[in-house]
Order: C-alpha cells, then sequence, then structure tokens
C-alpha cells in the first residue's frame, strides 16, 4: 500500500471509489443534490483547507479520505470494496488525524449514519473516537482528540 496527497487530476478517481461502496452507498447523482460535485471536490483538492490522501495498491487508487483543517473536519474515507478489511481505512484514518494535528486541530469530528448494522460505527469507535450527539439529520457525530492541552 502507498499512501498519497491527491491532485485536482485525480477528481474522477475519488468519484469512482466514493460510488463504489456498498454501505453508505450514494451516486454521483445523490452526491450532486448534496452539493458535491467534480467542481467542488477539485477545488477542495486545490485549495489549502483540505488534506486529501490517496491510498493505491499496485499503483491503482483503491481509497481516500479528507480532512477539512478549518472545521477539523473528516470529511470522508472510503475504500473500494474489494479492498476492505486490509488496514487501507485505518491508514487513511491515520493520514487525516496526522494531518489535521500538523495544522493544530485539537478535537477531530466526522459524522455517519446509524443504520443497524453500519460498520462505521465499530470502526470509528475501534480507531478511539468517541460518539458525541446527533446532526439534525440523525447521523451520529464522533470527535476523538488529537493534541493534548497544554
Amino acid at each position: 500500500m502507498k499512501l498519497r496527497p491527491a491532485l485536482p487530476v485525480d477528481t474522477e478517481t475519488l468519484f469512482d471509489i466514493r460510488c463504489s461502496v456498498v454501505e453508505n452507498h450514494q451516486s454521483r447523482e445523490e452526491l450532486a443534490s448534496l452539493g458535491i460535485t467534480a467542481q467542488t471536490i477539485r477545488k477542495m483538492i486545490e485549495g489549502q483547507d483540505y488534506i486529501t490522501t490517496i491510498a493505491e495498491e499496485n499503483g491503482r487508487p483503491v481509497g481516500f479520505s479528507m480532512a477539512q483543517i478549518s472545521e477539523g473536519y473528516v470529511f470522508a474515507c472510503f475504500v473500494k470494496p474489494d479492498f476492505e478489511g486490509n488496514g487501507l481505512g485505518r491508514a487513511l484514518m491515520d493520514a487525516a488525524e496526522a494531518g489535521l494535528r500538523s495544522k493544530g486541530v485539537r478535537i477531530a469530528w466526522l459524522s455517519t449514519g446509524q443504520a443497524p448494522g453500519l460498520r462505521a460505527v465499530g470502526f470509528y469507535s475501534h480507531l478511539g473516537w468517541y460518539k458525541d450527539g446527533h446532526l439534525d439529520d440523525g447521523q451520529i457525530i464522533f470527535r476523538k482528540k488529537l493534541i493534548d492541552n497544554e
């Protein structure tokens, strides 16, 4: 496995990975209805506010994470189904956390669905994230301390 920063040319690759997942699947149309388009993702990659990391296996992109520095928010972490269970998700979350930490983010947050059997809840808990309420749409909020107070 190799981790590398995403480039603007990777925009379509990120959509391919995102739309390939089984759990929390969303189509390009569903993502567009949320304002997530190739144009917005490209701007996120090009800007200075997001840390975007791609995981590759044998030179092939198979997962990615995105974290927003200004909000301390892990926006995305997705791995293609055929590559799940190999530590890619953990490596991508570690990269997002390390990137936020390096920018001075003390406490990070993310959100995920709460459907019964959703593996993301156990995954984030296993990585040391703790539940801290819900968004208005019912998603679970998770937080994690990245930097101890001095």
